[in-house]
């Protein structure tokens, strides 16, 4: 399938009025209800503490599909501060994959009116649209509403991201299921954060954009969940905040953990890394202890990478991997590309929070003379996943690839 196939794709299977429903009309009302509430500041914020907490699922929690340290309640946080620098704003994310409503209902006084919220933001529904009736989210919805109120904490309800059509989560579902929450805010008399048309509007400039904010199907990397922070930022402020200079964290946080207590550090690494590894982290942190796990990667596609990687990583639980995609791991069009390269990235983290490192090595390192039509891809790729990407620049013309590695590592280990 080529990229142009793949956009059809997105929205094949679509009946019309359900196309026309998401390529037009109300889309746009939508957009213009986001921005309306955006002049209505939902949060005073200034010196006096404020707590914003975030309920909802996958999307919301801290998992995989965004490097496993961040979500979009890490990043409105720091949107909320850029637009009320010195605000005294906390957000606290409790997203919990697989989770619906019923569920949020179960842990709301637990995990959210416990922490004594000034505001709640409610995103739910790409769970609900498969396992509950449509009346029942609605009644649901209301209920956490009630009960949130009850709590003195003021509530906005969210729609969820957009996604690619699937089977299992059809768009024309996920649009009734989100204009529920739409109608019931409405209803109730809370704020409207049209989160789907933020993201949708992406999709509408431009869908080869949209795919890459998209760690999978459903789930939002980082580059996503950007556009969902600063749809709630607007909503609850009325301002907006850019977040293109966020650097990615540090990249060596687990690993510097195990050097600081002088355990045994794991790596696996991708050829040509593997030889060298050892060596280049002993020149990193003299005295470490280390063990190097070869990962074979020969003769492999890129798919056959990604199958790879879901039978090895987790399984091994190592401190540190080095993924290092070779141009001869060749994939038949950009979309198995980007698709099969980014859950190389998924499969090389643990499931939920960051429990080891990752580091991503781009192919003009070990081959700076060679050339793919992919090459540029791999930086956007890499970012979104809220990874370092390790390059070679101009100055590291004549440099070996364990020197630019090493030099990589040394800059994380001392920032």
């Amino acid at each position: 399938m080529d990229r142009r196939e793949f956009l059809h794709g997105l929205t094949a299977g679509l009946a019309a009025p359900a196309l026309a429903t998401l390529m037009g009309g109300d889309v746009f009302e939508g957009m213009a209800r986001a921005e309306e509430s955006a002049t209505k500041p939902v949060l005073e914020l200034g010196t006096t503490p404020k707590t914003v907490v975030c309920l909802g699922d996958s999307v919301t929690g801290v998992y995989y599909h965004t490097g496993g340290e961040r979500a979009y309640p890490e990043l409105l946080e720091i949107a909320l501060k850029k637009v009320h620098p010195g605000a005294a704003v906390s957000v606290i994310n409790a997203g919990i994959s697989g989770h619906t409503t019923e569920n949020g209902l179960a842990r709301l006084d637990k995990d959210v009116l416990s922490k004594k919220p000034n505001l709640v933001t409610v995103t739910f529904g790409l769970n609900d649209m498969g396992r509950l009736p449509a009346e029942k989210f609605r009644q649901n919805l209301k209920t956490i509403v009630e009960r949130c109120r009850a709590a003195k904490s003021e509530v906005m309800l969210c729609s969820t991201n957009a996604v690619i059509n699937t089977s299992g989560r059809p768009i024309p579902k996920l649009l009734e299921f989100n204009e529920i929450t739409r109608k019931t805010a409405a209803e109730v008399g809370v704020p409207f954060c049209d989160t789907y048309a933020a993201y949708d509007a992406v999709e509408k400039k431009d869908r080869w954009d949209f795919r890459l904010t998209l760690s999978d199907e459903i789930h939002p990397n980082l580059d996503g969940h950007k556009i969902m922070a600063r749809a709630l930022c607007r909503a609850i402020t009325g301002k907006d905040a850019s977040l293109d200079d966020l650097l990615p964290p540090p990249a060596l946080t687990k690993t510097l953990a195990k050097w600081k207590k002088n355990e045994p550090v794991k790596v696996l690494a991708m050829p040509p890394y593997e030889a060298s590894i050892g060596s280049t982290l002993e020149k990193v942190a003299p005295g470490a202890k280390i063990e190097v796990v070869a990962w074979p990667i020969e003769g492999k596609t890129l798919p056959q990478l990604d199958a790879d990687a879901k039978a090895r990583v987790r399984a091994l639980k190592p401190d540190l991997v080095v993924i290092a995609v070779p141009r001869s791991a060749r994939a038949t069009s950009d979309e198995e590309f980007v698709r099969s390269y980014l859950w190389v990235m998924n499969w090389s983290l643990s499931f939920g929070t960051k429990e080891w490192d990752a580091v991503v090595v781009h192919p003009n390192v070990a081959d700076p003379k060679g050339s793919d039509t992919h090459d540029a891809l791999i930086p956007r790729l890499v970012k979104g996943q809220d990874l370092w990407l390790v390059e070679r620049t101009a100055k590291d013309a004549d440099a070996s690839p364990a020197a630019i590695l090493e030099a990589f590592l040394k800059r994380q280990a001392t920032s």
